[in-house]
């Protein structure tokens, strides 16, 4: 079979899109850093109480305020690469798709930086 890039493109291994290799590694790498930090945020919320000056003094703990920063922002940005993905597999209109990207990127947007202001809140005390 034979290969219809120009060299150039198979020497910086391009597809067509030109930057498909990167969104997939940054996909994986995400999924990747997402493992122990859901099980590390799975086991932290097990054990605590559920009462909330626990709960809001667990958070003020630095480590613990820069890891649930963390999950918040692996966790939105992997959520945001996957719907990127499904969109462009089947949205067939172009301009529904680039809308409906646009409007996920930035729902995921809002939500992580939603979250992440209600962390510092916390961790604050304000």
């Amino acid at each position: 079979m034979s290969d219809l890039r120009t060299p150039l493109a198979r020497v910086k291994g391009l597809g067509s899109a030109k930057d498909g290799t990167s969104h997939f590694w940054h996909q994986r790498l995400t999924a990747l850093a997402l493992i122990p930090l859901v099980m590390w945020f799975g086991f932290a919320l097990a054990s605590l109480p559920t009462d909330y000056i626990t709960l809001t003094s667990y958070i003020r703990q630095p480590i613990i305020t820069v890891g649930l920063i963390l999950v918040i922002i692996m966790v939105f940005y992997h959520a945001q690469l996957g719907l990127q993905v499904v969109l462009e597999d089947y949205v067939s209109s172009h301009a529904k798709r680039t809308v409906a990207i646009i409007l996920s990127s930035f729902l995921c947007l809002i939500c992580a930086l939603t979250g992440i202001v209600a962390v510092l809140k916390i961790s604050f005390g304000a």
